[in-house]
């Protein structure tokens, strides 16, 4: 008889070995063993599924190389200039060629081009004009530069035209700030905001519209592997997919599109990580709302592809209208964006995004309780 049970035991067990604890009856695996090995399994389930990788990793890759190449050519916007004092050869210029706006004191004029508010400031002092032009806001200070210089030799060549013994302007051009920045100096953290939105909305609302369809909690809480234990494990591969984006995103951006990272730039790590608990928080309501996987794809385009356009992911903050900027400020994408472009591109210290990070935080908070107040977990 018990040479009967050995026998049927190994025939159970691979190669006659013993069988593991977690197969036994009556023993169960420890909750960091149940949580890593679901850990595992979904992070396992995200690679190989290739359109997801794709849609996390290239998509805002692919948006950044194209912008990068396309960004200027379609039509040249209206540079802003900020005139200290009266500016003769401002005088007569269209508002299709030039925003002018007349301020009362130089260093209020500098603080705005600096901060990319406006593309340039001119100052004059008899026949000596200095121009101050943005390096902040890429093409358009340049193209303010370019039309004030040529605003001048035409001012100039009047003058001579008409009284050959006039003295010429003298115009001296200087940089307002000591950084460059190229368009994906600033298109790079407006595409990696993006990006990490789109994995946090549509990888949770995709995940919540499949757990009500395959009931899957339901399932679970008759296992060691708790419900509680299942949706830690999903947003801890949710996080671990954000640090791989980031670290891919910015390697390329750097090697390959001439992007230059500052010496903050590892502060981009902590900011992505609670961005992604705003979008994750977004798209549990999303998943809420929504009955089927392609609904919940498009309600999360719905709501990704407007944030981008108002939270300066395609072009700058400061180019939309005063109206959309207000909105834009609602955006988590948007402090997400700036807060990346302050310690990454400008190299500004944590302590100057302490109001991006208030903001995320607490917008990540505020959104998930709405999220837990009006999700129907009978559902589930």
């Amino acid at each position: 008889m018990s040479t009967e049970m050995r026998t049927s035991e190994q025939a159970q067990t691979p190669s006659g070995t013993e069988p593991q604890a977690a197969t036994r009856p009556g023993v169960r695996p420890s909750a960091m063993g149940t949580y890593l090995a679901l850990v595992k399994a979904l992070w396992l389930s995200w690679t190989r599924d290739k359109a997801q990788v794709f849609f996390n990793l290239l998509l805002p890759l692919l948006f950044l190389v194209l912008l990068s190449l396309v960004y200027g050519p379609g039509g040249d916007p209206v540079p802003k200039v900020l005139t200290v004092g009266d500016v003769a050869v401002l005088d007569g210029v269209g508002a299709d060629e030039l925003e002018i706006e007349t301020v009362s004191g130089i260093d209020g004029a500098l603080e705005q081009v600096e901060e990319g508010e406006a593309d340039a400031a001119v100052v004059q002092d008899g026949d000596a004009i200095t121009i101050y032009y943005s390096q902040t806001t890429g093409v358009t200070g340049e193209l303010a530069e370019a039309r004030l210089g040529e605003l001048i030799a035409d001012a100039n060549v009047t003058a001579l035209t008409e009284d050959g013994t006039a003295l010429p302007l003298d115009s001296e051009d200087v940089a307002a700030e000591d950084r460059s920045m190229q368009p994906v100096q600033w298109l790079a953290p407006g595409m990696l905001a993006w990006g990490i939105a789109i994995s946090g909305v549509f990888g949770a609302a995709g995940t919540i519209v499949d757990l009500k369809r395959d009931k899957l909690i339901r399932r679970l809480r008759v296992t060691p592997a708790s419900s509680g234990r299942f949706i830690a494990a999903r947003i801890s591969v949710s996080l671990l997919v954000v640090l791989l984006q980031t670290v891919v995103f910015l390697s390329i951006a750097a090697g390959l599109l001439g992007f230059t990272l500052s010496a903050w730039t590892w502060f981009v790590i902590p900011l992505v990580l609670l961005g992604t608990f705003s979008f994750l928080a977004i798209g549990v309501i999303i998943g809420s709302i929504a009955k089927t996987s392609p609904g919940a794809a498009g309600l999360s385009n719905l709501v990704t592809m407007p944030m981008a356009f108002v939270s300066g992911a395609f072009y700058t903050v400061d180019a939309l209208p005063g109206w959309m900027s207000w909105i834009s400020q609602l955006s988590p994408m948007t402090h997400l964006n700036l807060a990346i472009q302050s310690v990454a591109t400008l190299g500004e210290p944590p302590s100057m995004v302490l109001g991006h990070i208030a903001y995320l935080a607490g917008f990540a908070v505020v959104v998930s309780l709405i999220a837990w107040k009006t999700f129907k977990f009978d559902e589930l």
